[in-house]
Parts: C-alpha cells; sequence; structure tokens
C-alpha cells in the first residue's frame, strides 16, 4: 500500500493578488516545494487539483452550473466571482509551487461546481477514486488551499474513502480564521489527523 500527497489547488487566482486570493497562499506554495525538496521519498505520488472552469460565455457552461455569479453579486457561498478559467494565467499553479514535483495533474469544475479533488479527473480522463484503487493508496496527507473550502472538502472525501488522511496545517491557508478553524475541528472529528509537516516521521 501507498502513500500519496494531494496538493489542493495552490493556484494563482487563489494566492494574493489572485481573484479570490488568501492571504498566506504564496508561503503555502513555497513551504510545499520546500518539504517535498527536504522529504523526497516521503510519498509515493504527488497529486494535484486545479478549478478549470468553463469561461463565461460558453453555450450552456459558462457560469458553471452556478458558480460564477455572472447576472449578480456572488455569495461567496455558492457562487463566486470569475476564477481559475481554462487556461488563463488564474488557473496556473502558482509559481511558489515547483510542478514538477507533481505526479499527477487534477482539473475540476469544468462547467460544473466543484470544491473536492474526487470530483475531479486526470489529464488522461481517469478519475480520482480510480486512480487510487490502481495506485494502492492507503494514506494521504493533505495540503493546499482554502482550508474551509476545498481543503475541507478534499479531506473529508478522503476520509469517507477509507483511507487513513493527515491534513498538515502548516501548509494550508483559509479564507477566514474563523471557517478556517471549524473547518479544522469538523476534519479531527471525521477521523483525520490534524498534523504539521515538521512532526511527520517516516
Amino acid at each position: 500500500m501507498s502513500r500519496a500527497l494531494f496538493i489542493i489547488d495552490v493556484q494563482n487566482d487563489f494566492t494574493e493578488g489572485g481573484a479570490l486570493g488568501v492571504e498566506g497562499g504564496d508561503a503555502v506554495a513555497a513551504g510545499i516545494t520546500a518539504y517535498l525538496g527536504r522529504h523526497p521519498d516521503r510519498y509515493d505520488v504527488v497529486i494535484a487539483s486545479r478549478d478549470w472552469h468553463d469561461a463565461p460565455g460558453e453555450e450552456g457552461t459558462g457560469d458553471n452550473g452556478g458558480h460564477f455569479a455572472l447576472d449578480a453579486a456572488p455569495d461567496y457561498v455558492d457562487s463566486w466571482p470569475v476564477h481559475c478559467v481554462a487556461g488563463t494565467v488564474g488557473a496556473q499553479y502558482d509559481p511558489g509551487l515547483d510542478a514538477e514535483l507533481i505526479d499527477v495533474h487534477i482539473r475540476k469544475g469544468q462547467g460544473v461546481p466543484a470544491y473536492s479533488i474526487f470530483e475531479g479527473t486526470s489529464d488522461d480522463g481517469v478519475e480520482l477514486p480510480t486512480l487510487l484503487e490502481r495506485l494502492g493508496v492507503s494514506e494521504i496527507d493533505v495540503v493546499g488551499i482554502a482550508t474551509d473550502y476545498c481543503v475541507r472538502a478534499s479531506a473529508l472525501d478522503a476520509v469517507a474513502s477509507g483511507r487513513r488522511v493527515r491534513v498538515l496545517e502548516d501548509l494550508i491557508a483559509g479564507v477566514a480564521p474563523e471557517s478556517s478553524a471549524a473547518a479544522l475541528r469538523e476534519l479531527a472529528a471525521a477521523g483525520a489527523d490534524i498534523d504539521t509537516s515538521t512532526a511527520l516521521r517516516g
């Protein structure tokens, strides 16, 4: 059985200066790169997700199932400003994250709302649960952005899949302190371990 690292949505639109920039996002990107540099053999596979939304104006899918607020103000719960449009700079990985360290790239939210990495597919169209089964993944560590949204959703789905899950709280960044703290409490209650990258052994 093998161990995977999930890197959730460390993209330009979610780090400082982006359409939905989160404070501390650039530091998370650099921190993940440094962490993998210190521990090149810790993971059997490194899997990174990206929001990869359809562009506004594309017939039938431009609002990505209501995910983009095009005709009214976003509520920042179910609807959001335009972000991470496929092929744009905003959808690219933050430059502080070394993409050469990523083994599998997952795209999610292609025409529909999607928060969890489990809702995405690899570049060659393989769904994540199928990929994890093929690779024999039994343990998953989760890092990335944002703690209170896509990190939360991804880690909850990882726990629900029956695998051991750890969230590395020094390598995540959230939208708001209160909702991020609540997300970590929820994850712990669901069965995820809340740890730090510096405390891990092995």
